[in-house]
């Protein structure tokens, strides 16, 4: 029986997948698609599953070395969106970088998980230990 909350298998499969230096996507309901990725659809309707639950879970059966975002997030959201996602992510603090360069570490990403979530700029990428 496992042992973590996160119970979707294609998820977990993915999450075994994301070995050393490899990136996972963590993206939102807008976030454009990529042929060459591994893509997992948990968008159910608008802001469900959210990008923060999706992270959740995932950090809660995988563990993030570096964690990107788009530094528009800051100016886009409030603080309380800001702490949403850091908790989410076990009190971690992403590094934020233009939203353009943020794009530039998806190819190559092992998978993109795709999430309900409709706020802007809420994308992370994350990359294995």
């Amino acid at each position: 029986m496992l042992q973590t909350q996160l119970l979707n298998s294609r998820v977990l499969a993915l999450l075994a997948r994301v070995r050393h230096t490899n990136r996972l996507v963590i993206a939102d309901a807008m976030f454009p698609s990529w042929p060459d990725i591994e893509e997992i659809d948990l968008a159910l309707v608008a802001g469900l599953p959210s990008v923060p639950q999706v992270l959740a879970a995932v950090v809660s059966a995988w563990k993030p070395g570096a964690i990107w975002m788009a530094e528009e997030f800051a100016r886009h959201n409030d603080a309380a969106v800001l702490a949403e996602f850091r908790a989410a992510l076990g009190g971690r603090v992403p590094d934020f970088e233009p939203h353009l360069r943020l794009k530039e570490r998806v190819p190559g990403s092992t998978g993109l998980i795709r999430t309900g979530e409709m706020r802007i700029y809420t994308n992370v990428v994350m990359e294995s230990q």
